[in-house]
């Protein structure tokens, strides 16, 4: 019974942990891309992923998985075992 207890909590604990996760995550894209656009006033992104440059797909794909670390560390319980 101590066991099933220990598994429930162990759950919960990791669905609260993914909940804040993407929680986080859709914020600080947010925010992360808004900055983008304010630090490159001259490009339209959206409109240039739209006619198909690579090159922005690149950098915005970068931008997306530097805020996914930076996130990801931030959530990221500490092991204190």
């Amino acid at each position: 019974m101590e066991y099933l207890q220990f598994v429930g909590t162990q759950y919960l604990v990791t669905m609260g942990w993914a909940i804040v996760g993407a929680v986080s995550m859709g914020i600080g894209l947010g925010i992360a891309l808004k900055v983008f656009t304010w630090m490159t006033p001259g490009i339209d992104e959206m409109e240039e992923l739209k006619k198909g440059n690579i090159g922005v797909a690149i950098v915005l794909a970068a931008v997306v998985l530097a805020m996914a670390l930076v996130v990801a560390v931030t959530v990221l319980p500490e092991c204190s075992n």
